[in-house]
């Protein structure tokens, strides 16, 4: 039985690789753009580096449920956790999100596989984890953004990190009232050393198991993102970004904050903000229309970078149907409390 299983596994890994190669050939024949070098330089090498990164999550996710740490591992959301009536594993993936949004979304799929959680708190674990996300995210950022736009940028991240409080806020509430309590004791996690033997059998369980979750992964992560390479080569991210940029900015934000939006939407995080403070420098814009074009830029920017980048990866942790429904379903959320902290900010201030 496990052998064709493995066999089955191989063979939709084959039928992937056939199909995400006669894509690039296609893409090779009909986009200028795509040539075999920019496939190699902006296609192989993030594709190799995502993969790469899943291997480490996944790895680091069934190192932590195997040797048993998801009791001390979740200490640090326990408090949280207990209160929202989601146990123990579900703080342990919340707490690792702090360090490895992948690692912790693997966790979250083994417990989930293992029947130690539920559908619904994966979902809500998943959704809570925008906020440990904002945080592993946030150094790489605000040395850069403060300097570029001042309090205007010092504010924009004020409002995001309320919306995700917000969002946390409202997991918790939601998990308090409507999910059933996790059967497991928060104390019956084991936490005693492991011995020799019993680590080497981890190791070996762990070298057992995560080949064939690497093969599920590549079977949907190579050709998902050579489709959106080949879309973004196609111009049609471009496309979008530049008429959804246009559209918000005629109606929500000053016409001269324009530019602001449009680059918001551009790969290069640091673009949009290096403009407000131009801007903000020349007195085009005040601070609080810097403020607002900033949020509407990252409402409307950040699907679509989702698509590009989160896609992919959720996928092939997720498999494809679930993994589509926790995008729409954290992207729609984020969304939604952007637009209340920025709503809530345009008409008080």
């Amino acid at each position: 039985m496990r052998r064709r299983k493995d066999n089955s596994s191989l063979r939709r890994l084959g039928i992937a690789l056939v199909l995400s190669m006669a894509m690039l050939l296609a893409g090779t024949l009909f986009f200028e753009s795509v040539q075999w070098d920019t496939v190699f330089r902006r296609m192989l090498f993030p594709l190799v580096r995502l993969l790469a990164f899943i291997t480490l999550g996944l790895a680091v996710g069934q190192m932590i449920e195997a040797t048993g740490w998801t009791g001390k591992i979740g200490k640090l959301g326990a408090p949280l956790f207990r209160f929202a009536r989601l146990g123990p594993q579900c703080s342990a993936a919340f707490s690792t999100a702090f360090f490895s949004g992948t690692a912790a979304n693997a966790m979250l799929y083994e417990f989930w596989q293992d029947g130690k959680i539920s559908r619904q708190q994966l979902i809500l674990t998943n959704l809570a984890n925008q906020l440990p996300a904002f945080f592993l995210h946030l150094p790489t950022t605000v040395f850069i953004v403060l300097p570029l736009t001042g309090w205007a940028g010092g504010l924009y991240f004020i409002l995001t990190f309320l919306a995700a409080l917000i969002r946390l806020a409202a997991v918790l509430l939601w998990g308090r009232f409507r999910q059933i309590f996790d059967s497991q004791a928060w104390s019956q996690e084991n936490s005693a050393p492991l011995s020799k033997d019993k680590r080497r059998g981890i190791l070996k369980a762990i070298g057992e198991k995560l080949p064939g979750r690497l093969t599920t992964v590549a079977t949907y992560v190579v050709p998902i993102y050579i489709a959106v390479f080949l879309l973004n080569s196609a111009g049609v991210f471009d496309w979008t970004r530049q008429w959804l940029a246009h559209w918000v900015s005629d109606r929500f934000v000053p016409v001269e904050a324009l530019s602001l939006v449009v680059l918001s939407f551009a790969a290069e995080f640091t673009s949009g903000f290096a403009a407000a403070g131009a801007m903000l420098q020349e007195g085009v814009i005040t601070s609080k229309q810097a403020v607002m074009a900033l949020l509407v830029g990252n409402v409307v920017a950040f699907p679509i970078r989702a698509l590009r980048h989160q896609l992919p990866r959720l996928m092939g942790i997720f498999a494809p149907r679930l993994g589509l429904q926790i995008l729409l379903l954290g992207q729609g959320f984020r969304i939604v409390s952007l637009i209340l902290v920025g709503g809530a900010y345009y008409f008080l201030f």
